[in-house]
């Protein structure tokens, strides 16, 4: 009861007691024990299944963070932290303790994957770090505007065109290099925490 007012789940929890209590009194002879049974099944089948859903839309919640809690001890070399607000990957990590009485503490060398910026951070292994939630999509390449942004179609057929080329040296290059040489492109967008930057190229022949 929640403000004087009985909650759906308590409603209907006592219809089902009244039920069961109709069924046992005056049912018993008619129905069999057989059937009661196949009765609180259902009844128990109803009640999971209520519990699933609930469970799986906290799920859906949850993916929409764009970070999640790893302990600093359990993050290895090529895996992802947050330093200094940024999505990292790291390139070295290395565990010391400080003291007689101290507590073991990671040094995590990382490159920012977007600004190819080192950072570096030290964490108690005991205590969490945040971890960005990386995606990679992949798109074909169909225009490059002369300022430098490009034009690429999703899988549902429409175009994505908020992106500019990478600033990678090499792999601009290629894009460019194979864009004008008429060859069919797809370009894999990498993403996370609100930004995204073409990271990867792949050549899957003349168009």
């Amino acid at each position: 009861m929640v403000d004087g007012r009985t909650t759906d789940s308590g409603q209907a929890g006592r219809r089902r007691e009244c039920m069961w209590i109709g069924l046992d009194v005056s049912k018993r002879a008619q129905v069999g024990a057989e059937s009661l049974r196949r009765v609180r099944e259902r009844w128990q089948n109803e009640e999971v299944m209520s519990d699933e859903e609930h469970h799986f839309e906290s799920k859906a919640d949850a993916g929409a963070s764009k970070t999640y809690p790893q302990q600093a001890g359990t993050i290895r070399k090529n895996g992802y932290i947050v330093i200094k607000g940024r999505p990292c990957k790291v390139v070295e990590v290395s565990t010391s303790k400080t003291g007689k009485h101290g507590h073991a503490k990671c040094h995590f060398v990382a490159i920012d994957i977007f600004n190819q910026k080192k950072l570096e951070d030290i964490v108690p292994s005991s205590h969490n770090c945040d971890v960005p939630h990386v995606n990679r999509t992949d798109y074909q390449l169909i225009d490059i505007s002369e300022d430098g942004f490009v034009s690429l179609l999703t899988e549902n057929g429409n175009t994505k065109d908020d992106l500019r080329l990478p600033t990678d040296d090499n792999l601009l290059a290629q894009i460019k290099d194979g864009f004008a040489e008429g060859k069919d492109l797809v370009v894999t967008v990498m993403s996370a925490m609100g930004e995204e930057q073409i990271c990867a190229l792949k050549d899957i022949g003349p168009k």
